[in-house]
């Protein structure tokens, strides 16, 4: 607490001598929104030029700390090592239940359904399904993508990712476009989402319900 309190002064002070987010976020090795949420009463800095030696100490600083976050995520990706049946069953059922679609006592449907945009994110869900033994038969694979992108790109992009041919995958959703909306998930490497429906799966989401049921009663047991 103290540590932040000293960052959110000293961000102030940077702030009120101009200094831009990117030279705060470099000085201090916090996030853009923190920054704001501390800075945001103060007024915003005159436009300047920067010299040509401060651009230089701030993409070396820039450089330090890209090299120092990819040197942490590998460092933790080998922590992982080799994951049990056991581990990816656990890792699935918190995948599903965090993003996958609900049963509601006023709407019941009791279906396996997950769309996500993240491409490792469907590649370890679907390893997941494989191991309960869900053949590639039970799947529904659809892309839900907005009007105006390449959308059979997104199909050839998706459907190697799931390891498919494009025509396994079923028509795709198409997401109205609109002009006013500023939105970012554009350009070349926007493909939209995948959503993977199981078939007959009644079944398997009361199981999924029941391992996230005895997974949160055992955390509740180890809580002090």
């Amino acid at each position: 607490m103290r540590a932040r309190t000293e960052h959110r002064e000293t961000a102030r002070r940077l702030r009120a001598e101009g200094r831009t987010y990117d030279e705060i976020q470099a000085a201090l090795g916090v996030s853009k929104s923190s920054i704001s949420l501390w800075v945001r009463d103060l007024p915003k800095p005159a436009r300047r030029i920067r010299s040509y030696a401060g651009k230089e100490r701030l993409a070396a600083v820039m450089a330090r700390r890209e090299e120092h976050r990819v040197r942490t995520k590998a460092a933790a990706a080998a922590e992982i090592g080799a994951l049990t049946d056991r581990e990816l069953l656990l890792i699935g059922v918190a995948l599903c239940w965090a993003e996958g679609g609900k049963d509601k006592e006023y709407d019941r449907r009791e279906r396996v359904r997950f769309i996500n945009s993240d491409p490792q994110m469907i590649q370890v869900y679907l390893a997941w399904l494989r191991l309960l033994g869900v053949g590639q038969d039970r799947l529904r694979l659809r892309v839900a993508i907005h009007e105006s992108a390449d959308v059979p790109a997104a199909e050839r992009y998706w459907a190697g990712i799931a390891g498919v041919h494009p025509e396994f995958l079923q028509s795709t959703t198409l997401k109205k476009h609109n002009p006013r909306t500023t939105r970012k998930n554009t350009g070349e490497a926007y493909y939209g989402c995948l959503s993977v429906n199981v078939l007959d799966s009644a079944d398997l989401y009361r199981r999924i319900e029941g391992w996230w049921s005895g997974i949160v009663v055992d955390v509740g047991r180890a809580t002090p």
